[in-house]
């Protein structure tokens, strides 16, 4: 059995799941989300929870078992609570700026970067243009923005300049000495 998949995704108050027999349905406060799901594995909510099941021991299957029960805690979570990503901005004259639904990046090139906010991201720029709080109700999508915007200028291990994640820590080189 799967450690992980044979545990139930407690239900809080005020979010809806519904399961079809190829789609499970997630509705919150903070939006819906949907996610569809291979026949190997079955999805029910019994008792306030939701309780992931395989119809056999096939290779695929145990490995369904796992992934979509915490897909389905994600988008539980998601729609409960949210997701939240911060970027901090390392570098003399890099900044960050927002304006309407573009995030205008200056990161020591020519020019400037302009990154479009996709639907259902908040994107908020403080502490002086040096971070960046990606927060939205799906985890993928709050994860797949931050990776690409930390893209555009990756920490560098001599002086750390770039975008990091706020919880990273760059393993700094000690860089060249003066050859005598």
């Amino acid at each position: 059995m799967s450690r992980l998949g044979i545990r139930p995704v407690r239900i809080p108050q005020g979010v809806k799941v519904n399961v079809t027999p190829t789609l499970v349905q997630v509705e919150g406060p903070k939006g819906k989300l949907q996610q569809s799901y291979d026949p190997t594995v079955e999805i029910a909510v019994k008792d306030g929870a939701v309780h992931v099941n395989r119809k056999n021991d096939s290779k695929q299957a145990k490995s369904f078992h796992g992934l979509y029960r915490q897909l389905v805690n994600n988008m539980v979570i998601g729609v409960s609570e949210g997701f939240k990503r911060t970027l901090v901005i390392n570098g003399v004259g890099y900044r960050a700026e927002l304006q309407g639904k573009l995030l205008i990046m200056s990161l020591g090139y020519s020019t400037d970067f302009a990154v479009a906010v996709p639907e259902g991201l908040t994107v908020a720029v403080e502490a002086n243009n040096q971070k960046v709080s990606v927060s939205g109700h799906d985890r993928a999508l709050v994860g797949k923005f931050a990776s690409e915007v930390r893209s555009l200028r990756l920490p560098e291990p001599y002086k750390g300049k770039g975008i990091r994640y706020e919880d990273e820590k760059i393993r700094k080189k000690v860089g060249k000495t003066g050859v005598k």
